[in-house]
């Protein structure tokens, strides 16, 4: 069995860059992490005005290597950051929702290269945005290939995300197919009559794509995705505090939220900031969401350190986390958007997978092998690195 290393993993109310990290990982896997630089980082983005509160916690060697926290949970209350804060934790919950529809993978619920439409017949019909006609109108038309379930697991499918130039993007906008008012069904029918930006499997693009795999994980499952996924993944690993819907009494321990304005942090309004997981939402979405703690996290994060097991419990098969953390872009797919810019990077089942050593000194940090979560350019993001035995920067 192969030991890997796991590297930092969550910040609470704000952001944690890989930054904290040393200039280059060490070539020795046994080499003493740098606590003091580490602390003096995860300080300097309190005091710079980058992050209300930061913490990181790190996995090494089968033992926590490093934990540490700065700043403030709540800054004008003056609650300090610590390893019971909950924070949401956004694109981080793609990761969970990737791992229950493996789990149904693995019951032999599809085949990773069936057509989406096959069990969501709502996208039989959806078109692809193919440019404006000479008249100046947008012009439509059928997809070259229909939409595959593996397209939707490493963001070929072509579907939006938000605000963007074209008309298919205005459409998304328009359709609104997150709203919290709605269920995933609905959101699956507000979608599907949202043209496609590009040809499925032609290009990679982050995507509300794994907002569709929790609509594919309750269609297959036949219960509500929350509840699949408490049953199946939360409550088995012991992620006790890891939720959607948090219940009240856990409110004094939710990190404030805060944002960029004029080069400053400005609070987020508390309403506003806790409305996802403190209010009786219809949507659960698998993009985002999740709220959690640390530790909660950390324990995902080692069950696929572990291949899939955590404490004799096992939630994935060794070869299924294997399939997941594998570059499954093939050659011809040069467009990758927001993925050029982390540097040698591919893309496997909601996970980035590093396909080569950092070439320059702008790529963000890391070895070759590694599979991570993370949007955003380069020093900014989330982040959670999971790192083979063996792999290390050259």
């Amino acid at each position: 069995m192969r030991l890997p290393i796991l590297l930092p993993l969550f910040l609470a109310s704000i952001t944690l860059s890989a930054q904290v990290l040393p200039a280059r990982a060490p070539a020795d896997p046994t080499l003493t992490l740098d606590r003091k630089r580490i602390e003096a980082a995860l300080a300097q983005m309190t005091t710079a005005g980058r992050a209300a509160g930061t913490s990181l916690l790190i996995w090494k060697d089968g033992g926590e290597a490093y934990y540490g926290a700065a700043g403030f949970a709540d800054r004008e209350g003056a609650r300090a950051m610590s390893r019971d804060t909950i924070a949401q934790i956004y694109s981080m919950t793609k990761p969970v929702t990737g791992v229950a529809l493996m789990q149904l993978w693995e019951q032999g619920k599809f085949s990773l290269d069936d057509p989406l439409a096959a069990y969501l017949p709502e996208f039989q019909a959806t078109q692809v945005y193919a440019g404006n006609d000479a008249s100046g109108a947008p012009s439509y038309r059928a997809p070259t290939r229909p939409i595959s379930v593996r397209d939707i697991l490493r963001h070929t499918a072509g579907f939006a995300y938000g605000p963007g130039a074209t008309p298919a993007h205005k459409a998304f906008v328009a359709a609104n197919p997150l709203a919290l008012d709605i269920d995933l069904a609905e959101m699956g029918r507000r979608l599907a009559r949202v043209p496609l930006l590009f040809d499925p499997g032609t290009r990679w693009g982050y995507s509300i794509a794994v907002d569709v795999q929790a609509l594919l994980v309750e269609k297959l499952a036949g219960v509500p995705f929350a509840a699949y996924v408490q049953q199946h993944i939360l409550q088995p690993l012991g992620m006790r505090d890891t939720a959607w819907r948090q219940p009240e009494d856990r409110l004094p321990r939710f990190a404030a939220a805060y944002r960029k304005s004029q080069g400053k942090l400005a609070r987020i309004d508390d309403a506003t900031a806790s409305s996802l997981n403190f209010a009786a939402n219809r949507l659960t979405p698998g993009g985002h969401g999740l709220a959690s703690t640390l530790d909660d996290y950390m324990r995902f994060a080692r069950m696929l350190l572990g291949e899939g097991e955590l404490d004799g419990v096992r939630i994935l098969k060794p070869s299924t986390v294997r399939l997941m953390a594998t570059d499954h872009l093939e050659a011809r797919i040069t467009d990758r958007g927001l993925l050029a810019n982390r540097g040698a990077f591919g893309f496997g089942f909601d996970f980035a997978v590093r396909t080569a050593q950092p070439r320059t000194p702008a790529e963000a940090r890391g070895a070759r092998g590694e599979f991570c979560w993370v949007t955003g350019a380069p020093g900014g993001g989330r982040h959670g690195y999971i790192r083979p035995a063996g792999k290390q920067d050259g």
